[in-house]
């Protein structure tokens, strides 16, 4: 497949370009970006810095990919930026690369949908299948798992972590960490239960989900701290790799905070 660049769009020839890609008109792309096999860039996108972009992801206009983190302690360090296949990202997301002091790359996962005016800060870490509705904010040092939907105008805090299929809510101020599979919403956040509805989508069994909730109530009650009700937890729950996934996440968070529900407050771990 020929790679087909509008004569309006400025592309640097040390750029690398796959087979079959799509240069639309007034774009630029910047000397040391890859763009992979199919990639459509539709028109007016940017591309610089040292950006990979993977195989048939497509570019909507006026998305600014790859340019310098926006952090004050970044000092042109050689950081970048690795999208994966198969993203869509629209109209006027930006994007930008890692910094010295995060590992030096922001990496986004495969099948990855970016709406509107969405955007993805510097060190972030991201997987696949993930939703970024309009305006969603992420701050720098962000980890996000699998097939986690994030809606419309939400904000995330720097160094935050967000579990595989968590579901966060429109305008909700994330400040601290959430668990897989919860629900979170309002401004500050707060842990609203399971993503009932996104589990049921992807084809997690009736028994899978009542094992969800019966975990989620004890590590929510009210009696003693959360180190205890996580050991509790994992011994009643000793065959159920699904409740596991939810206590590895708390235990590899420390100290973290953790997005609690309203009516619950931790102890002293």
């Amino acid at each position: 497949m020929s790679t087909t660049i509008h004569p309006m769009s400025i592309v640097d020839p040390r750029a690398q370009l796959g087979d079959g890609v799509v240069i639309g008109p007034f774009c630029t792309v910047g000397p040391d970006v890859v763009l992979g096999d199919g990639v459509e860039l539709v028109s007016h996108v940017v591309v610089a810095g040292r950006t990979t972009v993977g195989p048939r992801t497509r570019i909507y206009p006026f998305a600014s990919i790859g340019h310098p983190p926006q952090d004050v302690k970044y000092r042109g360090e050689p950081s970048t930026l690795l999208i994966g296949a198969d993203c869509l990202i629209r109209e006027g997301v930006t994007m930008n690369p890692g910094t010295e002091g995060g590992g030096m790359e922001t990496v986004v996962g495969d099948r990855c949908f970016f709406l509107a005016n969405s955007h993805v800060g510097h060190d972030c870490r991201l997987g696949n299948n993930i939703i970024f509705s309009n305006n969603v904010m992420c701050a720098g040092h962000v980890t996000i798992g699998h097939f986690v939907i994030l809606s419309g105008g939400c904000g995330i805090q720097q160094f935050v972590r967000i579990g595989d299929h968590a579901f966060i809510g429109g305008g909700a101020g994330v400040m601290s960490d959430v668990i897989p599979f919860g629900t979170v919403r309002d401004n500050p956040a707060h842990l609203a239960g399971l993503n009932l509805i996104g589990l049921k989508r992807r084809g997690f069994t009736r028994e899978q989900i009542n094992e969800l909730r019966r975990a989620y109530r004890l590590l929510f009650a009210d009696e003693g701290t959360l180190s205890e009700r996580v050991e509790d937890v994992a011994s009643q729950f000793a065959d159920h790799p699904l409740v596991h996934e939810i206590l590895d996440f708390i235990r590899e968070g420390g100290d973290k905070a953790l997005c609690v529900p309203r009516d619950v407050t931790l102890p002293d771990r």
